[in-house]
C-alpha cells in the first residue's frame, strides 16, 4: 500500500509519492522526464520535451477563461541528492522510501526532494482534473535546478506564450516571493605537492552542524564545516607542527557544509598535544554557535603510525591560508529592503584530489557588479596560490518588478481565503524566476509554495497540512485569472 494513501488532496501527495519512486538526483533526470511525456501523451495534451529533458505540458482554458492570460506554472524535477553515512541507498536506482511523521512528510536516511517534487505534483494534479477552473496554461518542468539552473537556462522560450508565471518552488507557507537573487558556482583549484613522511596519522572530524540551503539559511549565523577545518588547521599550527595527507567536505556548493573530514600526520609526541586542542576547539565552537549549531563535534582518531604521501608543508600552507580567506556567509545586507541578505558565498564542496585542491562556492547577489566582486576575490586568491578559477551556471537575479498584477492578484486571494495578509518579500535564495524574466520580455512572476524544513539535507521534512493549505490556494489563484 502507498505511504501517501489517504492524504488529501489524493491526487497531490498520490503524484507526489509516483515521482519519489524515480531517482530523478541532479544530472539524472531522464526517466523522470519521459514519465512527464508519457503522462501528458496519455491525457491527450500537447507535450514539449528537449535534449535537456525539460518538459511543458500545454492545457487549454476551462470554459469561460480563453481570454484570460496565459499563465505558466513552473517547478524543477531534480532534487539534491544527499544521504546518511550509514544509508545504502542508490539514487541512481532506487526510489526514495517515504515516512510519516506526525504532519510531515519525510524520507528514510535521504534528502526527500519535497524541493521541489511538490511542485510537479501540483501541475500533474492540476492537469489531470479537468473540473478546475483555470486560464490556459503551460506547465513547465525544468531539470537541474539545484547545480546552477542549467534546464532553465537552456529551455527555449519561443515554446511559451505566458504572460503569467507562478513558480512553485518556494519553502515557507504564507509568502509570495517577488524578487530574487542571481548567482554563480566558483571553482577553485589549486596545485599541490606531495612527498612520503611517517609520523603518528590521525583523522579529524568535524561534524554534527545543522547545515542547510546557502540561501535560504545563510542568515541564521549557521557554521560551515569547511570553514571551521580551516580554522582548526591554523590554529593547531600555532601549536605544534604537522603536515596534510586528506581533506573533504560538502557535496553541493548550495548547501552549507555539515560535515568536513582530514586527515593529518605529526610526531608522536605531539598527539596529546592534537587531541587536548581538538577538545578545547570543540568547546569554544559550541559556545560560539551556541543556539544555531549546539551540537558540533570535533573528533580525532589515531591510525597509528605510519608512512604515507601528504602535502609538503607549502603546499599545507596554500591549503590552510585558502581556506582563512575564503569568504563565508553574509557579504552585504540589502540597503533597500530590510532583512534581505543582498549578498553571500558559500564554500560547499572541498577536497584534495588527483593533485589539487578543488573547493567550489556558491555566490549570490541581488545586484550583479556585487556578485561579480565575490567572485573576483575568490579568483585573486585562488590565483594568487598559483591556481586557476572558473564560473559556471551564472545565472541573473530576478528584479522586483513596481506594477505586478498577479502579484496584487495573489495578495488578495489569500487574504481572501486566509483571513489575512501574505508576506511579500524578496528571497536570497536563487529562483528560476530571473532566468525565465530575462528571456520573456514583460514577464510577471510570483512564487510560493508549502512548508518545508532543513531542504538539501537527510532531515528534509515536507508539511501535509502546509501542502493542503497551498494546493487550495494555487486552486483559488488559477480560478481568479479571468481576465
Amino acid at each position: 500500500m502507498a505511504v501517501l494513501s489517504g492524504l488529501k488532496p489524493e491526487k497531490v501527495f498520490g503524484y507526489f509519492e509516483e515521482l519519489c519512486k524515480i531517482p530523478h538526483g541532479s544530472g539524472n533526470t531522464k526517466e523522470i522526464s519521459d514519465y512527464l511525456v508519457a503522462f501528458a501523451k496519455e491525457r491527450n495534451l500537447k507535450v514539449y520535451q528537449d535534449e535537456y529533458n525539460n518538459v511543458v505540458i500545454y492545457k487549454p482554458a476551462s470554459e469561460g477563461y480563453e481570454a484570460a492570460p496565459v499563465t505558466i506554472l513552473q517547478g524543477h524535477c531534480d532534487m539534491v541528492a544527499e544521504k546518511t553515512p550509514e544509508s545504502s541507498h542508490d539514487f541512481e536506482k532506487d526510489g526514495l522510501k517515504l515516512m510519516i511523521e506526525g504532519d510531515y512528510i519525510t524520507a528514510d536516511q535521504t534528502t526527500l526532494g519535497g524541493d521541489d517534487g511538490i511542485a510537479v505534483a501540483y501541475m500533474m494534479a492540476i492537469l489531470d482534473d479537468d473540473t478546475l477552473k483555470h486560464p490556459a496554461l503551460e506547465c513547465v518542468i525544468t531539470t537541474d535546478e539545484e547545480i546552477g539552473l542549467l534546464g532553465a537556462k537552456d529551455l527555449d522560450a519561443s515554446v511559451l506564450q505566458g504572460k503569467y508565471m507562478i513558480n512553485l518552488d518556494s519553502e515557507e507557507e504564507g509568502y509570495l516571493w517577488i524578487s530574487c537573487a542571481g548567482g554563480q558556482t566558483g571553482i577553485s583549484e589549486i596545485p599541490l605537492s606531495f612527498r612520503e613522511v611517517e609520523g603518528e596519522v590521525l583523522e579529524v572530524v568535524i561534524d554534527g552542524l545543522v547545515g542547510g540551503h546557502s540561501g535560504a539559511e545563510i542568515d541564521k549565523n549557521r557554521a560551515n564545516a569547511n570553514k571551521l577545518m580551516g580554522r582548526f588547521l591554523y590554529e593547531l599550527g600555532q601549536k605544534t607542527m604537522f603536515t596534510l595527507a586528506e581533506l573533504e567536505g560538502g557535496t553541493k556548493d548550495n548547501a552549507i557544509t555539515r560535515k568536513c573530514k582530514a586527515v593529518l600526520v605529526l610526531e608522536e609526541e605531539d598527539r596529546k598535544t592534537a587531541e587536548e586542542f581538538a577538545a578545547s576547539y570543540q568547546e569554544n565552537l559550541r559556545k560560539e554557535y551556541s543556539g544555531t549549531d549546539d551540537n558540533i563535534t570535533v573528533n580525532m582518531v589515531s591510525q597509528g603510525t605510519k608512512t604515507i604521501s601528504a602535502l609538503d608543508m607549502m603546499s599545507k600552507e596554500k591549503t590552510v591560508f585558502f581556506l582563512m580567506n575564503i569568504p563565508y556567509g553574509i557579504e552585504k545586507m540589502s540597503g533597500e529592503i530590510e532583512g534581505l541578505v543582498e549578498t553571500s558565498n558559500n564554500i560547499g564542496v572541498l577536497r584534495i584530489e588527483e593533485g589539487f585542491l578543488v573547493s567550489s562556492c556558491g555566490i549570490r547577489s541581488s545586484v550583479g557588479s556585487a556578485k561579480q566582486f565575490v567572485s573576483e576575490k575568490i579568483q585573486y586568491l585562488t590565483e594568487f596560490l598559483g591556481g586557476e578559477y572558473t564560473v559556471v551556471g551564472d545565472y541573473p537575479a530576478w528584479e522586483y518588478k513596481k506594477d505586478s498584477a498577479l502579484r496584487e492578484l495573489m495578495a488578495d486571494v489569500y487574504r481572501d481565503l486566509f483571513g489575512k495578509e501574505a508576506n511579500v518579500k524578496a528571497i536570497h535564495a536563487g529562483l528560476e524566476c530571473g532566468l525565465f524574466y530575462d528571456k520573456i520580455p514583460g514577464l510577471d512572476c510570483v512564487s510560493f509554495g508549502p512548508s518545508m524544513q532543513d531542504i538539501h539535507t537527510t532531515e528534509e521534512k515536507l508539511s501535509i497540512s502546509s501542502t493542503a493549505r497551498m494546493w487550495e490556494y494555487l486552486v483559488k489563484v488559477l480560478e481568479s485569472i479571468k481576465e
